[in-house]
């Protein structure tokens, strides 16, 4: 076992001295190149490149090496880091209230034929609802339509005519007209409140009850009517269906002395007036003037239900007569 060893160490040493002479050999054939020191031969290679084999296979360039002069006179920069990436939002918009209704009302009056007074009333925040309507001591109630809309008219007892609306909630409108044909009027008529109801009859030309001269509310005629010399006609006012209604009735005739008409207020006994005291207000207008008379009637017991009391001389310079 040592025999081999040996046999192998010699075998080594012999290879070694062989390749050792051919390198002198090699170097004593041409110009013996100068002495370098030990420690450069012995310096190490600065970088080791690994390769691919094969016939194809190719260095690739060796990486600079950085100057360490110029490392050290240059600055590191920092590097900033992105900026986020703006989030798109939805644009916010501001609530706008909606817009509130004009609540203003507007009152318009219209001068009509015999001293009538054209009654136009817009108030859009007022539909269907109760208005008074005020005129030098008249006052009735109607009803707007469901535009706020009140389209009516007023016999005027003041020349220089004067309207006011007051609504449910106290608000009111006013407008003035004048009526230059009221002086050749004369007008009488009663008001009352629910229940309380009176009634007019005129007499015209000295007709009865029932013929054509007799007008009421059953044959008021109408102011539009072509009437003749000494005729007049009787204005129902006021809305029935409207809540606690204010209503009356006026009747109109010329204000020539020699146009006669006996005048009647009538008040019927009825369950609701039986055995109590009813209320109301005569207005008359002579002259372009007006005046309010209140009217208090005690009306009998509820056995006398279905007649009528008779109401005479209630107004100066006309003639007032008793039914029969």
């Amino acid at each position: 076992m040592d025999l081999k060893r040996r046999i192998a160490g010699v075998a080594a040493v012999a290879a070694i001295a062989l390749g050792a002479g051919h390198l002198v050999h090699s170097r004593s054939a041409g110009k013996a190149p100068a002495e370098r020191p030990a420690a450069e031969l012995r310096e190490k290679p600065k970088a080791v490149q690994t390769v691919a084999a094969g016939p194809e296979a190719t260095a690739p360039a060796p990486a600079p090496t950085p100057d360490p002069a110029l490392t050290a006179i240059t600055p590191a920069v920092p590097v900033a880091p992105p900026a986020p990436a703006p989030v798109e939002t939805a644009p916010v918009l501001a609530e706008v209230p909606a817009a509130l209704p004009d609540c203003t009302a507007t009152l318009d009056l219209v001068p009509e034929p015999r001293a009538m007074i054209g009654v136009t009333l817009l108030a859009r925040c007022h539909e269907n609802e109760r208005v008074i309507l005020q005129h030098a001591g008249l006052a009735v109630t109607a009803m707007t339509t469901a535009s706020g809309a009140l389209f009516t008219g007023l016999p005027g007892l003041e020349t220089e005519a004067k309207v006011t609306a007051v609504f449910v909630d106290g608000s009111r409108v006013e407008a003035q007209v004048s009526l230059p044909d009221l002086a050749a009027l004369r007008r009488f008529g009663v008001q009352w409140q629910g229940d309380d109801a009176f009634q007019l009859h005129a007499f015209e030309g000295g007709a009865a009850y029932g013929q054509p001269g007799d007008l009421s509310a059953a044959n008021p005629r109408t102011p539009s009517e072509a009437l003749k010399a000494g005729q007049g006609y009787i204005t129902l006012l006021g809305d029935p269906a409207a809540p606690a209604p204010l209503l009356a009735e006026i009747y109109t005739f010329p204000a020539d002395p020699a146009a006669k008409a006996d005048v009647v207020v009538e008040a019927g006994v009825s369950k609701a007036t039986c055995g109590r005291e009813i209320l109301g207000e005569t207005l008359a207008s002579l002259g372009g003037k007006a005046t309010v008379t209140e009217l208090t009637l005690a009306m009998p017991d509820c056995d006398a239900v279905g007649d009528y009391l008779v109401l005479k001389n209630l107004a100066p310079q006309m003639n007032i007569a008793a039914a029969n």
